[in-house]
């Protein structure tokens, strides 16, 4: 059977050769730094959003995994929901000094509190 997933695909100009093999590239994962050389910054967002608060936590630089893995503890912690996405975690409220206080304790030394 050919692997034929079109959605991989989407944006490619095709060759009318029809021994052409489309090459996808493979994304490379960033290795994750050790939490004293993270630069966090612990900001409040309201924008689109209906109004409502929301604590970001951004400047994370690592793989999705350990940044999911710091979002499940902070809403562990602070016993509310949020996201994770793109190197910026989402923490539904305004949770700015707890936040930036939990993070101080798990080692996130060069953490700062915006606005």
């Amino acid at each position: 059977m050919v692997e034929n997933d079109w959605k991989k695909r989407l944006g490619v100009v095709f060759s009318t050769n029809p021994d052409f093999q489309y090459q996808q590239q493979e994304q490379e994962e960033v290795p994750t730094l050790e939490p004293s050389r993270q630069n966090l910054l612990v900001t409040i967002d309201r924008r689109n959003r209906g109004g409502k608060q929301v604590t970001l936590v951004s400047g994370f630089k690592g793989g999705e995994e350990d940044l999911k893995e710091l979002a499940r503890t902070l809403k562990v912690r602070l016993g509310v929901g949020g996201s994770s996405s793109d190197g910026q975690i989402a923490v539904q409220g305004d949770w700015r000094d707890k936040v930036t206080d939990l993070l101080h304790n798990l080692g996130y030394t060069r953490t700062k509190r915006g606005n």
